[in-house]
């Protein structure tokens, strides 16, 4: 190898960033009548695709404990988080800067008990309640497909579930 392309391989090692960090909350609950499950989808306020309530760290409280902030703050669901990922998934962002950075999103299962009328995003998103299959469909990441069907495997009994950890509402 040339000196010249070990330079600019060397070069190219010190400008990738490791992914930037974040936290989601994949949220569900089941129909009262049918027992259907359902997951919530909510549109990014940027770009208007079909995402899942997610933040970035904040100082003083667990990955989980962010979930399921975000989960109020962008749609207004409170519930019983679960303590351990159920996995993670990839995109590319777009910062305020211009600047496009990959995120690595922790996933977190968070089962809906209440939803507020009123909320920090109300109005600056949609939002649809839909199947784990419908919600495969409308997301773009891959990984994230793979995370509502891996749900939706454990959800009917053909996976064990995770430990749970109650999060007081504020």
């Amino acid at each position: 190898m040339s000196l010249l392309a070990r330079l600019a391989s060397d070069v190219q090692l010190m400008f990738r960033r490791p992914p930037r960090q974040q936290y989601a909350a994949l949220c569900y609950r089941t129909k009262g009548k049918t027992g259907a499950l359902e997951v919530l989808l909510l549109t990014s306020r940027d770009t208007g695709r079909w995402v899942i309530p997610k933040g970035w760290p904040m100082d003083g409280k667990t990955s989980y404990e962010v979930a399921a902030r975000e989960a109020y703050e962008e749609a207004g669901v409170r519930g019983t988080v679960e303590s351990q990922t159920i996995g993670c998934y990839h995109y590319p962002k777009v910062l305020k800067n211009g600047l496009k950075v990959t995120c690595k999103v922790q996933v977190y299962v968070l089962e809906v008990s209440t939803i507020a009328k009123n909320f920090k995003e109300k109005g600056e998103r949609r939002y649809e309640w839909v199947s784990c299959e419908e919600a495969a469909k409308r997301v773009n990441e891959p990984e994230l497909r793979d995370l509502f069907l891996l749900f939706k495997r454990r959800m009917t009994g053909q996976l064990e579930p995770l430990t749970l950890q109650q999060i007081p509402a504020e």
